[in-house]
């Protein structure tokens, strides 16, 4: 039984059952044992290759998207680049490069990432090293000027809620723990949705 595991199974008995929201936000965020924190999750000595790490062309062109959606903006003298679950920051470093080719652009961004791992943030913090940045566990509110945000394979891996149908109701699928193993059931009450 892993630590995270324990956990899990340790909140289920003191709390009853947990949604499927819950036990994905565990098990990607936990701080020392979620998925992002435990481990290198992307490139080579990862699990899986996102696209800035193929190739620094999708983050350029990125960047020149970005450039021109700020044009089409009136080219406010601020603005917030924020960017939802940055992984290394190879794709904030490559459109920062592109980017360079447009300076006042650059000069007006306000760069946020937003990142839970401990672990990814230092590695951004050296993948973009010298560059002004404010990090965030959740999406900031930045109400003071226009935002342009960038979400690349982020919302792919986001905790979610789920229900099923039965008969004329829907019913939240839950996590339960029972004989050593964690499975699912459906809530003994409907949802409102």
């Amino acid at each position: 039984m892993t630590p995270l595991h324990r956990l899990l199974k340790e909140r289920i008995a003191r709390e009853g059952p947990i949604s499927l929201h819950d036990y994905m936000e565990a098990s990607l965020g936990h701080p020392d044992y979620g998925y992002y924190n435990r481990q290198q999750p992307f490139g080579r000595e990862g699990d899986f290759t996102t696209a800035p790490e193929i190739s620094q062309m999708f983050g350029e062109l990125i960047g020149l998207w970005c450039a021109d959606v700020w044009m089409k903006l009136g080219s406010p003298m601020k603005f917030h680049l924020v960017e939802l679950g940055p992984g290394n920051g190879t794709l904030m470093a490559d459109l920062l490069r592109s980017a360079k080719l447009v300076p006042p652009f650059l000069a007006a961004a306000n760069l946020h990432l937003v990142e839970m791992s401990d672990r990814l943030r230092s590695r951004q913090s050296e993948t973009l090293a010298g560059t002004p940045l404010t990090w965030h566990d959740e999406l900031p509110e930045v109400e003071d000027a226009p935002v342009i945000l960038i979400a690349n394979e982020f919302f792919d891996a986001l905790p979610i809620h789920s229900y099923e149908r039965k008969e004329s109701d829907w019913y939240e699928r839950l996590v339960t723990y029972e004989d050593d193993a964690l499975f699912f059931i459906l809530a003994d009450q409907p949802s409102v949705l």
